[in-house]
């Protein structure tokens, strides 16, 4: 007898996300631009962070559906904090900016929970490998550039931390009874806060909003963004000591890193690409 999807829940980039077998599991299923192999390390990934009771949702296979590549995770029933961003921005007042405001000190406080563990009994990859390894292959960085770049990443220090790899305000769900839960371990590693904490500053600095929404929130959006970076580094070094000028020289690895992404735009892309020419 076929195996049936239950109903789409969600669709991200590289994979879409379905009912699967009743109300309390979903699988997760790649879309063609992502290989077994990263599905697998998506699923090692994740089990790795539940076994260390860190906030995700349950792992509970790696299976093949009607030949694609597939996890079957525990369903969490919830709201991102990327769709109650978009909301708050939609309605800027104070009592908006306010909500906004503590989400973004969740975000820091659940970074902090995550590279809070030590990752050297972990079978995780290397954080500094893995970007080099993006690094490389990318076409929008000249021979010189990339040389430069990776350079400017061997001469960082190196830490061994838990790291999430991808911590947008997308990926970061609140459940119903509060909870906060960190979805998308794919790009987990073995590393440095820093890192994850440049993807997050980058994301907020230099993201293009979809042509589709009204003006009034592009320009909300672009009236903040320093402002979320300020409140998010203000957490985060309350909670850990590290500051905005040790997260600096990180931020031209990883958004040459980010150039190699699949679900940013050209326009991103070159905005990227400006800034980690600038400082090379």
């Amino acid at each position: 007898m076929p195996i049936r999807l239950g109903a789409k829940v969600a669709e991200g980039g590289c994979s879409e996300v379905f009912e699967w077998e009743g109300p309390d599991k979903i699988i997760k299923l790649a879309k063609p631009n992502t290989d077994d192999e990263a599905m697998r390390r998506e699923y090692r990934n994740t089990l790795t962070a539940w076994e260390c009771g860190l906030p995700v949702p349950r792992p509970y296979e790696w299976t093949k559906v009607e030949g694609r590549t597939g996890i079957v995770f525990e369903q969490i029933k919830g709201e991102t904090l990327g769709d109650r961003f978009m909301g708050q921005l939609q309605h800027l007042s104070d009592e908006a900016s306010e909500e906004g405001g503590e989400d973004i000190r969740l975000t820091a406080r659940i970074l902090y929970a995550i590279h809070s563990q030590a990752a050297s009994d972990h079978p995780l990859p290397s954080q500094k490998e893995s970007f080099k390894q993006s690094i490389r292959y990318i076409g929008h960085l000249t021979s010189e550039e990339k040389e430069a770049v990776i350079a400017a990443l061997d001469r960082l220090p190196a830490k061994h931390v838990i790291c999430h790899g991808d911590p947008n305000p997308g990926n970061i769900m609140v459940k119903d009874d509060g909870e906060a839960i960190i979805l998308d371990w794919m790009n987990a590693a073995s590393g440095n806060p820093e890192g994850d904490m440049a993807e997050y500053i980058i994301m907020i600095r230099y993201a293009v909003l979809p042509d589709d929404l009204p003006d009034e929130i592009r320009e909300g959006f672009d009236s903040i963004r320093e402002a979320v970076i300020d409140i998010f580094m203000d957490e985060y070094t309350k909670l850990s000591g590290i500051t905005y000028d040790e997260v600096h020289p990180w931020i031209a690895p990883v958004a040459a890193r980010k150039l190699s992404a699949d679900a940013i735009s050209e326009e991103e892309k070159g905005r990227l690409l400006q800034f980690i020419r600038q400082n090379l």
